[in-house]
């Protein structure tokens, strides 16, 4: 069956009602999310695009679910502002809609949260070709049930969204990133730990393998020009002096910005391989990579060792290494038709919400 593309509330109200199975899709970033299985119809959500409302003074906007993220952040640069909980894939074409139904939050994350933490409203198109709307535009506004935010990693499994409503920041004038290397895993987590209790406002913290054993912490801060040189030195001083670091670059301008491009838009995984995300705690870190022992071809851990990041030839073996430690994981590149690995943590709750809302199995299950 053909991809079914709606250009108006209406006609996306008309497609709910007279289908079944339907896979809410935007871009087509996340292939394993977005690639119909199943008997899945692709109801593509491209042609509902575009920013509605837009209000610099307030740090808030709304927009289509439809619309590219790159075209907001377009929007949003031009009075200096931004996403904080950085979107992953936006150059590839990412939405808005598909951000919010995969929470795929990057490395900026780590100081202000992810997309749970911006999202301000939500109208979506329930099972029963119902507008829903939860939420509102402006900060202040806020009673009951938070809808938009239990709607953020549903994945299209309780409604098909219409269009969103974020907060946004006022973006630093200036980045530099710092990378340390270490001369194992439990250096570097000690290395994080010590940073999570120093004064020095970190905008990013990854951690990754670069061999040998050896592991490189990526410390990125951002502000005003004036102020960073100060704190980009007392904070190389702390790395060389408090920590275990072997070495410390610093990486400024292009170097900077090419970088963090390069982690947002996943250019460390190799095409064919399977792209895993892994909530955990930076305490589990050594006991996943002890279990993976060779299974992953590539693999990095953001938001201050909280989110892991797995490139993997192989899905049911990875999948049996998370049931093993208990811990979820959701495909984003790699076959369809299996999001999830591990065990599914909520599941009663979101079953609960998915007869409320889609009774008739309009959407995939959950």
């Amino acid at each position: 069956m053909n991809d079914l593309r709606p250009t108006t509330l209406e006609e996306l109200q008309a497609i709910v009602r007279s289908n079944q199975a339907l896979l809410p899709c935007g871009g087509g970033t996340k292939p394993a999310l977005s690639t119909p299985a199943n008997g899945a119809t692709r109801l593509d959500m491209s042609r509902l695009s575009g920013i509605i409302e837009y209000e610099p003074g307030e740090y808030t906007f709304t927009a289509y679910a439809g619309t590219p993220v790159l075209e907001v952040a377009e929007e949003l640069s031009k009075n200096g502002q931004y996403m904080p909980f950085d979107p992953l894939l936006v150059k590839k074409g990412a939405t808005l809609g598909g951000t919010l139904a995969a929470n795929s939050g990057g490395s900026g994350r780590h100081r202000y949260g992810g997309v749970r933490d911006f999202i301000l409203g939500v109208r979506f198109i329930d099972g029963k070709g119902q507008l829903v709307r939860g939420g509102g535009k402006v900060v202040k506004n806020a009673a009951g049930f938070d809808l938009p935010k239990f709607m953020v990693g549903s994945l299209g499994r309780f409604g098909v969204f219409v269009d969103l409503s974020f907060k946004v920041f006022p973006v630093p004038r200036l980045y530099v990133t710092l990378k340390g290397k270490y001369p194992n895993l439990n250096s570097a987590l000690q290395a994080i730990y010590r940073l999570a209790n120093a004064p020095f406002d970190i905008d990013a913290l990854d951690l990754e393998p670069v061999g040998e054993g050896q592991f490189e912490l990526i410390v990125r801060i951002g502000g005003l020009i004036e102020a960073l040189s100060g704190r980009i030195e007392r904070l190389k001083n702390f790395l060389d002096t408090e920590t275990d670091a072997i070495t410390v670059e610093v990486l400024e301008g292009e170097q900077d910005t090419t970088f963090w491009e390069q982690v947002q838009e996943f250019s460390w995984v190799d095409d064919g391989l399977n792209l895993v995300k892994v909530p955990l705690a930076p305490k589990s870190i050594p006991t996943l990579e002890d279990a993976l022992s060779g299974e992953v071809t590539a693999r990095r851990y953001s938001a201050g060792g909280n989110v892991a990041w797995l490139a993997v030839p192989d899905i049911a073996t990875l999948d049996g290494i998370l049931l093993q430690l208990e811990l979820s994981g959701l495909v984003l590149f790699g076959s369809p038709g299996r999001p999830y690995l591990g065990p599914r943590k909520g599941l009663s709750l979101a079953r609960r919400v998915k007869q409320a809302l889609d009774p008739d199995g309009k959407f995939l299950d959950v």
